[in-house]
């Protein structure tokens, strides 16, 4: 195993079976913080999120990476029907908090929230109720699927995640997963503290290390550092945060680690999953990639054939 030699998360975390990476609850409570201004984030981001799904008729949408209920919440606002799953229950309580102080809101008071894996995804929602035919859009953002490790050097569980995606949605409707730019952060081993998906404020530090397995690129792992002591002195915001005292008296610290998705390859898997003649549109940071050089994420939207 690879964790025997190199540590994927942070102390504390149980290694059995498919980790959770946030099941110490250290990065799930500063995760808002992290993510930096909603307002300035979401405005774009919400704009070219919105369009595209209504461009290609999307109403039903699940969102398999749900954490703490970002990009699912600015999806219900946008009046979209939304089921949302994590693996991760100490993400997930914070989006059914979200849910039950907006339940009189009728959008809200209707989401549906579930635990879920990639690797299960279908058994996991048997007997949940869904749309026929399946869902006009799945999506898996916030470079979350680069968090499925890839042990076996072939790419097995991408693939049972992908596959388990591709039953979900229905024949006309979209996947959009996207990962960070991994082709540059190798080529560089650095990584952007700041980009279109996170701006915040209180980062400090984020330490970038690359593992190679037989001259294979097979992990990459950031140690983010975040200062929040200036809540300290905004009693009202620090009251209406996750946070526990600790969070806000010294550095906040958590480890993340993804697989590298590189591009050629990434794409090379999901073509093989939704087949050659299946829609495959790539974005970077949000523009068609032939008009940026070297984004901070690709995006990818794929069209699920209709037959």
């Amino acid at each position: 195993m690879v964790d025997s030699v190199y540590r994927t998360r942070s102390l504390g975390i149980g290694a059995e079976g498919l980790p959770d990476q946030y099941a110490d609850g250290a990065a799930a409570r500063v995760w808002e913080f992290y993510i930096g201004c909603k307002q300035g984030r979401t405005s774009a981001y919400r704009e070219w999120f919105s369009q595209l799904l209504r461009n290609r008729n999307c109403r039903n949408v699940l969102d398999v990476a749900c954490g703490t209920g970002i990009d699912s919440i600015m999806l219900l606002e946008e009046g979209f029907n939304v089921i949302s799953t994590d693996a991760s229950d100490k993400m997930l309580k914070y989006a059914l908090k979200e849910r039950w102080n907006r339940r009189k809101d009728s959008q809200f008071d209707a989401w549906v929230i579930e635990e879920a894996n990639w690797l299960t995804q279908v058994d996991d929602m048997e007997g949940m109720e869904k749309p026929a035919g399946g869902y006009d859009a799945v999506i898996c953002l916030g470079n979350s699927f680069a968090h499925l490790p890839d042990f076996s050097g072939k790419l097995i569980n991408q693939r049972v995640a992908l596959e388990n995606f591709y039953a979900m949605v229905k024949p006309g409707g979209i996947l959009v997963v996207d990962h960070r730019n991994y082709d540059a952060i190798l080529n560089s081993g650095t990584v952007p503290a700041k980009n279109v998906y996170y701006n915040s404020e209180f980062i400090t530090d984020m330490k970038c290390s690359n593992l190679y397995v037989n001259g294979r690129a097979t992990m990459v792992t950031l140690d983010y550092s975040m200062d929040m002591s200036s809540l300290a002195d905004k009693p009202e915001e620090f009251a209406r945060s996750k946070l526990k005292k600790e969070d806000v008296t010294g550095t906040h610290k958590f480890r993340l680690s993804y697989y590298p998705h590189q591009l050629k390859e990434f794409t090379g898997v999901v073509q093989e999953i939704f087949g050659s003649d299946a829609k495959h549109d790539i974005y970077g940071d949000f523009m068609p990639i032939e008009e940026v050089s070297n984004p901070a994420y690709y995006i990818h939207v794929v069209q699920k054939p209709t037959s």
